[in-house]
């Protein structure tokens, strides 16, 4: 497994948008001692981006996947990619 510091960027799919998974996500990632946001998208996804230790990165990916999350997720896309840096706290956006 590659250590270091990575970028995740997710997109959920399915009922996510006004049932408090930006919140829930943001205290996940908090958790973690991850740094990013998430955003509602125009097409009703919403966008995860988080970067920290990869293994941090992954525990949040698979919890985007469990049954846990408020609403419904239908389906995650994750694309990984370094960490840009410079990005503080977690926020929803």
């Amino acid at each position: 497994m590659l250590v270091g510091v990575v970028r995740l960027t997710a997109w959920v799919r399915g009922r996510v948008q006004g049932v408090g998974f930006r919140w829930w996500t943001r205290a996940r990632a908090l958790e973690l001692g991850l740094v990013g946001w998430a955003s509602n998208l125009a097409d009703g996804r919403v966008e995860v981006v988080a970067e920290g230790p990869r293994e941090s990165c992954e525990r949040l990916l698979a919890l985007l996947r469990t049954d846990d999350t408020p609403g419904h997720v239908e389906g995650v896309v994750e694309r990984w990619s370094d960490a840009k840096r410079g990005i503080a706290g977690f926020v929803e956006r």
